[in-house]
């Protein structure tokens, strides 16, 4: 099942940029903004948030512009503060951006929670929640712009998926009414919605959900935006198996249209610690999706590939949260993925992230390791691998905790030492060899490495240039998957 859809090389990196065997110079290069947002932190710097405070991202390229739309979550949120300056608190932010790195911040999409949704959570939990609207996603349909929204309650099953209209992906957005509500008799809940396209057929579908039962797929009327069937909550995609403490939500589906598939992502685990990125495919949009092993996302058994989880590399002091992904489409056949990412130790500030996705001889996507920053990703040109490389094995958490809702206790947001994925060092020598006794290789024609590592050889790491973020040069990166479907980092630092 590994190798269920495997292409020629040349088929799976033709869309990548190709500038033919030219050489790479590893040369210094300056971060386009600093990680740590403390000082920008108030209500009256909002306009300087391009990447800063962004959670649940969701992401279309239209006409010249990305546009980015995110739950309103803010680091040092201060309502009275707020008021004073005339910054509305809760009604999903956008963005835009013309290269995914420079981050204009447009405002805000709403100016109110729409009342229906307000009325239908706080009539199910004794007028507590829905004070804050979650999770949004952006689908243009003809002349319109479609964009769906949640509105719930922390830890409750009263949750209710919006739906909103413009002829503007910048607004105003005219209110269409309730796509999918649930309550505490559901078996699911209604929350982080996101629509795919039927490549062949035109159908709409919709995958949602939570760790209240999993996550759902239901059939949208693409004229309508609704569904097909009214009050229909579609049918189980994916799940785990205790929600007690196995959390899973954030679906994000994609189609590539190279290799024909259908591709789930979803995040695993407590947002501000663990969050990590899972992810299944399938023929059809609606499903059934198997992971790296074969297995029915709808088994109870942990899915693979893992994507992202905690990390750090030398010289900075890493990242917890790295979850709730949005996948955009260039128009060029490159994929990138958005997802926030929290800066340790504190864990409280909430940067985005954005990574190229490449795909495997295999046909699995793969993410870079690091952070996008217009370095011209070529897949194809001559580069130096003898060197000295930092490497991150992107393995499942291995702490326990006591969650709330699938989320860390109140003062549990800090990494515990088992739960982030921290580099090690290898020097490849000219001669194929590694300290140790093992080996590597590299095809400068597929442009793919072989490297030994832990007594395990793994092969079709994909090779390309980019940005250390870190050590703020441009360099050679690498991405792959072991033969358990880890995600393997790494870098050359020297």
């Amino acid at each position: 099942m590994k190798n269920l859809f495997i292409l020629p090389w040349f088929v799976l990196f033709a869309f990548a940029s190709c500038n033919a065997q030219s050489p790479f110079v590893i040369q210094d290069k300056a971060n386009p903004w600093k990680d740590d947002y403390f000082d920008l932190s108030s209500m009256e710097h909002y306009k300087d948030w391009g990447t800063y405070n962004v959670h649940d991202p969701a992401c279309k390229k239209i006409g010249d512009y990305y546009y980015m739309y995110s739950t309103d979550a803010i680091f040092a949120e201060n309502k009275k503060e707020a008021s004073e300056k005339g910054v509305p608190l809760g009604y999903i932010q956008v963005r835009r951006s013309k290269d995914l790195v420079n981050w204009e911040f447009v405002g805000w999409a709403f100016p109110e929670i729409p009342e229906e949704a307000v009325n239908w959570v706080r009539d199910q939990t004794n007028g507590r929640g829905a004070t804050n609207i979650w999770a949004p996603y952006i689908m243009p349909y003809q002349n319109i712009y479609r964009l769906y929204f949640c509105v719930s309650a922390f830890g409750k099953q009263a949750s209710y998926i919006g739906l909103a209209e413009s002829t503007s992906p910048e607004g105003p957005w005219i209110q269409k009414g309730c796509v999918v509500k649930t309550d505490k008799e559901s078996l699911m809940n209604a929350i982080d919605p996101s629509i795919i396209e039927d490549f062949d057929t035109g159908q709409w579908w919709m995958h949602y959900g939570s760790f209240f039962g999993g996550l759902y797929c239901v059939e949208l009327n693409p004229v309508t935006g609704l569904p097909v069937k009214e009050n229909d909550q579609g049918h189980l995609v994916a799940r785990r198996a205790n929600y007690a403490k196995d959390n899973l939500e954030a679906p994000e589906i994609m189609y590539h249209p190279g290799l024909k598939k259908y591709f789930l992502f979803s995040s695993y685990d407590p947002l501000m610690t663990t969050y990590n990125v899972r992810v299944g495919y399938s023929d059809k949009p609606e499903g059934p999706f198997f992971d790296f092993n074969g297995l029915n996302l709808k088994d109870t058994t942990n899915n693979f590939p893992i994507l992202t989880a905690p990390y750090r590399f030398d010289n900075h002091p890493g990242w917890a949260g790295a979850g709730h992904c949005g996948i955009v489409n260039d128009g060029n056949g490159h994929f990138f993925m958005l997802h926030q990412a929290r800066l340790s130790p504190y864990n409280a500030l909430m940067v985005l992230h954005v990574r190229q996705v490449f795909f495997t001889p295999d046909g699995w996507p793969v993410v870079s390791p690091e952070r996008y920053t217009v370095t011209p990703s070529q897949r194809f040109y001559s580069p130096d691998m003898a060197g000295e490389w930092e490497i991150i094995r992107i393995l499942e958490p291995a702490g326990k905790r006591n969650l709330e809702a699938g989320q860390v206790l109140w003062g549990e947001g800090g990494l515990k030492i088992d739960e982030c994925n921290t580099s090690f060092r290898l020097v490849l020598d000219k001669n194929g060899n590694i300290q140790g006794g093992e080996k590597w290789h590299f095809s400068d024609t597929k442009q793919l490495l072989s490297i030994s590592l832990d007594d395990e050889t793994i092969d079709n790491l994909i090779i390309f240039a980019g940005h250390d973020w870190e050590n703020k040069k441009e360099t050679i990166l690498f991405t792959g998957l072991d033969k358990k479907g880890h995600s393997v980092w790494g870098k050359k630092i020297n």
